[in-house]
């Protein structure tokens, strides 16, 4: 009986100290998981599971997105999971999304796993039309898309309609032209075989790299008003803050670097922008609802954040990761160029093969020509002997009936002949006998001829098949050919070479390796320049092509605020709009080294001071 009570005691000991969890469901853009979570975690317990799983350390560009009322909201990190306003129903989903843009995505995104998320996230928002994006640019995005998934371009492969079951373009941008899918996929396909050669980590940085310098990049857009109760939109990114007309969310009417603001300040619903000149007066603007604020100034926070962050020298971390980056990057291009060598020589392998195969045929033949040759001139010979033999038999059948007449003649001579009449009639048939003999002997002579002739024919007949039997003893005595796989040829002394001990993969870098892998990476920054002019005459290109088969009456508002733009030469860009509404700042902003598609991205060089966020 006590052993029972202490075996209940104990049982309910245990359930007691196991912990209560609930099930949550994250969906990233190409992967959903789910979490056993405990009642008691707070959103960064749950945040820093995701990222560990995915094998995410840049985690300051991401976060956890829920929706509250159709109104867009991220997971506090100091907040337990369960205490936020999300559905009580299991499992609790959860998105796990970029909330924060770097200024320059080849600069900032270290990890391929965060290239990658940025990557399908900005093409998503591309394809529904949160950014907007210029036709020829998104024919030129496609196309670095393809390569991602595809990989290089192989016509026995790629044929035409591959294309046909992808998302690749804007609606608004299929529906704009009178173009098939199928002229779509030719242009698309054009620009795809040029960009033989790049990985899909390089294909997606080349499209980030783009996309970053379309207007609507990486900026959240929000509804506002001001003192006066004019609607407004404002929106925040990485640079800073900027003010829209409603119905232009390219150009912004007034923005506000970071580095120019002194003061952000919100109190109930109302904020309040306080520039550091105090001779620009203090711009107040409020939204409806208490959620959206606090979102505004979440991202006004974050974005400030890593703006300053990026003007400091990188942490430890960041340091180490960047080295592992640069690591991991030459490692990969030493073992495509090894790839590519050993593609190469069994390219050239095939090649020699199809040679040798060819040439075999070639020889084969020939041989089975000389046998027919030959077999020609067997019966060839066979014939003439058989004609010669029977021209040899009546020759001598001639010749004896010429030896006959001779002696019918000789007969009739000898014949003595009484009367005149008898002898008359004898004189006639001595006559006759002695014109036959003369035929006979002119027959004899040319049966003799004919007989000669053929067997010259039957000499040279056998001497042509002597010539054939050579011929075909030649061939057949040829020395044999090398096998149809040659061994491939050793690597260069100056590859590293890789040794596979069991799952690991160890290899050494040289003092020549690296140095040769830093010159090709200046001879690539030299050459990108020419390559981005050659992809804006690309650009232009199309854009004049496809500009006979636009719809007019299809046009956007976008489309046609970007057109105006482009006309005044881009100058209306949110960057430029900075640089305009600053003009004390001489050093704030200059063009990163890359050539740019598009006005977009500007770099800071300057230490900037740091804004003041408040909430009162």
């Amino acid at each position: 009986m006590a052993g029972a009570i202490a075996s209940r005691m104990s049982f309910s000991s245990l359930k007691r100290k196991q912990p209560k969890t609930f099930t949550v469901r994250i969906v990233t853009m190409d992967a959903e998981m789910e979490f056993n979570c405990e009642m008691k975690w707070k959103g960064k317990d749950l945040f820093d599971l995701v990222c560990r799983t995915l094998g995410l350390r840049e985690t300051w560009f991401f976060g956890l997105q829920y929706t509250i009322k159709d109104t867009v909201a991220w997971l506090k990190m100091d907040k337990k999971v369960l205490d936020h306003d999300v559905s009580k129903e299991e499992p609790v989903t959860f998105h796990f999304l970029a909330k924060f843009y770097p200024e320059n995505a080849e600069e900032e995104l270290v990890q391929e796993i965060t290239q990658h998320l940025f990557f399908l996230q900005v093409k998503k928002q591309i394809l529904d039309e949160k950014i907007y994006c210029p036709p020829e640019a998104s024919v030129l995005l496609a196309s670095y898309a393809v390569q991602a998934k595809y990989g290089d371009y192989d016509p026995s492969v790629h044929k035409r309609g591959f294309l046909a079951q992808e998302e690749l373009l804007p609606k608004r941008v299929i529906n704009l032209y009178q173009m098939t899918p199928e002229m779509w996929e030719e242009r698309i396909t054009a620009w795809y075989a040029e960009h033989r050669g790049r990985a899909r980590d390089e294909a997606e940085m080349e499209y980030l790299k783009i996309a970053q310098d379309l207007e609507m990049y990486g900026v959240n857009y929000f509804a506002i008003r001001n003192k006066k109760g004019t609607e407004l939109l404002l929106g925040v990114d990485a640079l800073g803050l900027h003010i829209y007309d409603p119905e232009n969310r390219l150009t912004p009417k007034i923005s506000f670097p970071w580095n120019e603001i002194r003061n952000i300040s919100y109190s109930d619903k109302e904020f309040t922008i306080k520039p550091l000149d105090k001779k620009i007066d203090v711009f107040k603007f409020n939204s409806s609802k208490l959620r959206v604020n606090k979102l505004i100034l979440q991202l006004c926070i974050g974005n400030h954040d890593l703006f300053m962050r990026r003007r400091k020298a990188d942490s430890l971390e960041v340091q180490q990761m960047k080295a592992q980056a640069r690591e991991e990057k030459a490692r990969k291009q030493m073992e495509r160029q090894r790839l590519a060598r050993e593609k190469q020589m069994r390219e050239e392998a095939e090649r020699t093969r199809d040679e040798l195969e060819r040439r075999l045929l070639q020889m084969k033949e020939e041989a089975t020509m000389a046998n027919e040759a030959l077999m020609r001139s067997e019966e060839t010979a066979d014939l003439l002997a058989e004609k010669a033999q029977i021209t040899e038999e009546e020759a001598k059948l001639l010749a004896q009936k010429a030896a006959e007449a001779e002696q019918e003649m000789q007969r009739i001579k000898a014949t003595a002949i009484r009367t005149e009449e008898e002898k008359r009639l004898m004189e006639q048939k001595v006559l006759e006998a002695e014109v036959l003999a003369l035929k006979m002997a002119e027959e004899s002579e040319r049966r003799a001829k004919e007989a000669d002739q053929l067997k010259q024919d039957l000499q040279e007949a056998r001497e042509a098949e002597r010539r054939a039997k050579q011929k075909l003893l030649e061939i057949a005595t040829k020395p044999t050919y090398p096998p149809m796989n040659p061994i491939p040829a050793p690597l260069p002394p100056d590859i590293p070479s890789f040794n596979i001990i069991g799952d690991s993969l160890s290899f050494d870098f040289k003092d020549t390796d690296m140095k040769r892998l830093s010159m090709e990476i200046e001879k690539e920054k030299v050459e990108y320049m020419e390559k981005s002019k050659h992809l804006q005459e690309q650009l232009n290109e199309l854009k004049t092509e496809i500009e006979a088969l636009k719809l007019k009456e299809r046009e956007t508002a976008l489309d046609i605020l970007h057109n105006e733009n482009s006309d005044r030469g881009g100058s209306s860009s949110k960057h430029n709009t900075i640089k305009k509404s600053n003009p004390r700042q001489k050093t704030y902003l200059h063009l990163s080294p890359q050539s740019r598609l598009f006005p977009g991205i500007l770099s800071v060089v300057m230490v900037l001071p740091s804004v003041i966020l408040t909430h009162a």
